[in-house]
């Protein structure tokens, strides 16, 4: 297990050898009259004129096409909620350390002290030539949805708010290989989602976009249903037409998604389950119920949780890095459910393939395609290659990408280089 953080380690980590964890460096040579001439005036006039005559080209002469932003206004940051702009800066940095550490993209964090939905995405907006992509991150429910739709509509780049879709990705990744393991169809399962907000909701669209029908919702009063009148459009949309208990939603379920807070199920909830149920409690730091107390219950349980130091880890790590990586390389105009389902599928299935020697050395322990392992550890190299490249056939597949003449094995070789 890892050693608990401290709170002078990270803050140490944040401030040393410099404040905060990005800097900018450049990729071109700047030691001469000459370069200067040729990386400011007049040679820059040049690219200028060129991206001008034909916008397409800013990706050719310009960073756009390898830089991502993370935007947010720091209305839900982590578990710790409405804490401001300003302060979501250190998660959005680390947002960006990852991006370039996994799939070699680079990104700023910028942070937008506007929490009116359009006033946001009008911001959003102005900036966007900037980008080749853009990661929203950290925005409470449910403005996140309309944010993300209105930014959709209005950009020609991909917009992907991960707190909902890299979640709802890797979940659905879990879920496939749990389903493979204990024989079970996706059209059969009973799932039970226990929290109504933009993961829950997203996670439940995907569900049900790779074959789930049978879905049941909570929200902190009870199960979602036609009856009550309390419900926004999100949660209509998951709403069941009879009433019932918890207690009895919770009767012979297969699955548990978990994205609420300590407590929200319990033993006895599990104790109604199927004999052998797939239960991901992804509250964190703590989890709606520990792995033990699960088990102890329903022994035979494949588990899931949001921290490193239990099995299976449900981490977006997994996702959004080589998501973006496949949607850029290919100027996607979007990221569309199509995409999302390939990276899905190929997370799936790499964690069925022999884990590396390499992953074994840092994790530490014999690794192999089980109910304790059924999605990839974050630092297998190999998950650049396999989802990048599923996302990137997908986006062109699916008409949101217009590349043509796009060579798949070349591409992989590529994305095999780059980290």
């Amino acid at each position: 297990m890892n050693k608990e953080v401290s709170k002078k380690e990270a803050l140490d980590y944040h401030q040393y050898p410099n404040p905060g964890k990005i800097a900018i460096d450049t990729t071109t040579n700047l030691n001469t009259q000459r370069d200067l001439s040729l990386a400011y005036t007049p040679g820059v006039a040049y690219p200028c004129l060129e991206i001008q005559e034909d916008p397409k080209m800013a990706f050719k002469y310009t960073a756009k096409k390898n830089l991502v932003a993370v935007i947010s206004n720091g209305t839900a940051v982590l578990g710790l909620g409405n804490i401001g702009a300003l302060a979501s800066k250190p998660v959005m940095e680390g947002k960006s350390v990852l991006f370039k550490k996994f799939s070699a993209i680079d990104s700023f964090d910028i942070e937008v002290d506007e929490t009116k939905v359009e006033e946001f995405c009008q911001v959003v907006k102005a900036i966007s030539p900037t980008f080749g992509g853009i990661n929203l991150e950290d925005i409470g429910s449910p403005a996140c949805f309309e944010i993300e739709h209105k930014l959709i509509e209005q950009l020609d780049i991909p917009v992907m708010h991960d707190d909902q879709h890299g979640t709802a990705i890797i979940t659905t990744a879990g879920l496939i290989n749990a389903c493979d393991l204990i024989n079970k169809k996706l059209e059969d399962l009973k799932v039970i989602v226990v929290g109504a907000g933009a993961a829950a909701i997203s996670c439940a669209r995907m569900y049900k976009a790779v074959g789930v029908q049978n879905i049941i919702m909570c929200d902190s009063k009870g199960v979602i249903h036609k009856q009550r009148n309390d419900l926004n459009k999100y949660k209509k949309e998951f709403a069941i037409d009879e009433s019932m208990t918890k207690l009895d939603a919770f009767r012979d379920a297969d699955v548990i998604l978990g994205l609420s807070r300590p407590g929200t199920f319990t033993q006895k909830h599990i104790s109604l389950m199927a004999n052998e149920p797939i239960i991901f409690a992804l509250s964190n730091p703590t989890p709606e119920l520990y792995p033990s107390e699960i088990l102890e219950i329903r022994d035979k349980a494949i588990v899931g949780t949001g921290r490193s130091d239990f099995n299976n880890q449900i981490n977006n790590v997994l996702g959004f890095p080589f998501i973006f990586r496949g949607a850029l390389d290919v100027q996607a105009k979007k990221i569309n459910m199509t995409m999302k389902k390939a990276a899905a599928y190929a997370i799936a299935n790499l964690a069925k393939e022999p884990v590396t020697k390499e992953v074994k050395d840092i994790f530490g322990t014999d690794l192999f395609y089980s109910k304790e392992y059924i999605i990839p550890k974050p630092f297998d190299k190999r998950l650049i290659v396999e989802v990048s490249s599923a996302v990137a056939k997908a986006a062109i597949q699916s008409g949101v990408s217009k590349m043509q003449d796009f060579d798949i094995q070349n591409y992989k070789k590529h994305l095999a280089t780059l980290i």
